[in-house]
Parts: structure tokens; sequence; C-alpha cells
């Protein structure tokens, strides 16, 4: 039997006042993975994963949770995720460790707090209170408080924002060591590096809806360049004549030469082929993959959001 999702979301809907945050989103997320939730700013992610988590109510659609109702199943869902908000929701007064000692008391089973606690370089912190964190010491507290109970689920929104390079590696290392354990992880991040580096779906999400899903492999592997050098002034029709159909050739610059198309190997035997033939020996022969910032821009646009 196939398993179910564990994140299962059709046909979301949510308007607030006259505008539409989410327009008829369709998304579903495999147990055990890493989802990446990718899109510009007023895309509609961070409302769909406020949605998933049962802080805000569909105006139409369905969304379900390990099989839960995220609102009318709130009390049984809650203890199986774990949430990071982007800020906020906690007592501002409260100390570092005394605020993830009393979330590890409302699980059955936490992990062990002062081990969490050095793992996330919190313990130099530990009896600061909230509003005098740092940023990037707040953002590592939101992590420990989402992880400490041994969720089924978890669900980071934008877990890196404000870290630095050694506490961001930290994190990654985490969310692998979560996946390794069954987890599964829903991240939304800005981070393309981040999404190529830890996710095994991505999803990009744009005016309301899912624009595109897929590995970040399969994602950045629908079209690339071939790059190659050779002698300036090559004939350039003759060359486009024995590439596959959709298939173009530039000289970017003086003798260096750029084929755009699916990338495959037919495409590089064309090349080789008529440049075996003409006595051009191909400098430099090489595959240019887009990158995920790239199909990001492509799908999104690159006009700044507001």
């Amino acid at each position: 039997m196939q398993t179910p999702p564990a994140v299962e979301v059709t046909g979301l809907v949510k308007r607030y006042g006259d505008k539409t945050a989410v327009d008829g989103l369709d998304l579903a997320i495999s147990p055990g993975t890493v989802t990446a939730v990718l899109g510009p700013n007023g895309a509609g992610k961070t409302t769909t994963i406020e949605t998933c988590e049962g802080y805000r109510r569909p105006d139409a659609g369905t969304v379900r949770v390990l099989g839960l109702d995220p609102v009318a199943d709130a009390a049984r869902l809650r203890p199986r995720i774990g949430v990071m908000l982007q800020s906020g929701g906690v007592y501002p007064g409260s100390r570092a460790v005394e605020i993830l000692r009393h979330t590890a008391k409302l699980y059955a089973d936490p992990l062990d707090v002062p081990a969490l606690v050095e793992r996330l370089g919190l313990d130099s912190c530990g009896r600061t209170p909230y509003r005098r964190l740092s940023g990037g010491q707040q953002q590592r507290l939101a992590l420990a408080m989402a992880v400490v109970g041994r969720p089924e689920l978890v669900f980071l929104d934008e877990p890196t924002a404000g870290l630095d390079p050694q506490a961001r590696r930290a994190t990654w290392e985490l969310v692998r060591e979560l996946r390794q354990g069954g987890v599964t992880v829903v991240v939304t991040t800005h981070h393309m590096d981040e999404a190529e580096q830890l996710a095994d779906e991505v999803a990009i999400v744009d005016r309301g809806r899912v624009v595109a899903t897929g590995t970040p492999a399969d994602l950045c592997r629908a079209d690339g360049s071939l790059r190659f050098d050779g002698p300036p002034g090559l004939d350039l029709a003759a060359l486009a004549a024995v590439l596959p159909d959709g298939a173009t050739v530039a000289e970017a610059a003086p003798g260096a030469y750029r084929v755009d198309a699916a990338v495959d190997p037919r495409l590089l035997a064309s090349v080789t082929a008529w440049c075996a033939d003409a006595g051009v020996l191909p400098e430099k022969l090489g595959v240019q993959r887009r990158s995920l910032e790239d199909v990001f821009l492509e799908l999104t646009g690159r006009e700044l959001r507001s």
C-alpha cells in the first residue's frame, strides 16, 4: 500500500479582505523527507504553512497533517508536530533555558535539554532574558523549542535567518539528523543553497499557487548550456543545423561558444561530431546547469516584491 502524505493540501484558498493570499494551492509532502517551500515575498507560502500548523482557517479547500485536520483535530495533532515561527511566540522576560525546559515538560518524551542547549550553542546565554538575546540566539532557541518534543513532523520557517556560518551549518546538520530519524521536515527559506543542500523535494510557490515541484536536481536538469572555446568566427548556422530541435548556439565572446538546449548525450555528440568534421578542437568543453536560483527567477520573475 502507498504511504499517505505527511502533509496534504488540496485546493487551499485563504483571503484577507479583498486580497487572495492563497488561490487553490495543492501540495503533498511525503513522510520522512525534507521539503523546502520557496517563494517571493507575498507569494502565499507562509500563509500556507501557518494553515498547516493550525494557526489559520482555510476559506476553501482541505488540509490534512499526519492525517488530521489542523484546526478540528488540534489537540491530537499538536503533540506530534514541532513549529518554528519566524518571530515571536515567547514571553520577552523569560530566560532562554527556562523557556526550553518549560517547553520540554509539555511532551511525554522530550530530548535532553542540556544536550540540546550545548548542541545549538545556547549554553552561554541560558540565563539571558529572551528580549536581550541576539537575533541569531533567538533563532537557535526557536529551533530548539521546535524539536525538543521529538516531533514526527516539524515546520521550520526561515530557520537560518540571521545565523552566522557556524550556526547555519549546525542547523543543517540537525535537519539532516531529523530526516535520518524518520522525521518529516518542512522548511521555508529564501536561501537557494540551503534548499539545494537539504531538500529531497522543492515546492516553488507564486501568486498563491504551487508553480513547480521536484527534486533540486530535476528542477535544474530541464535545460542548461554546453560551452566550449574554439577559433573565433565559427559557422554558427552550420552548427545549429545539426543540433536537436530547439537548441540555439551563440558566440558569447570571440572564440567562446554557448549552446543552449536540454543537455543530454545526443547534444554532446552532435557538437563534438560537428567540431570533428570542421577540424575544430573544442577546448574547455563543459556542461553548465541552471542553478535553483535560475529556476526560481524564471518561474517567479525578477521584479522586486513588497
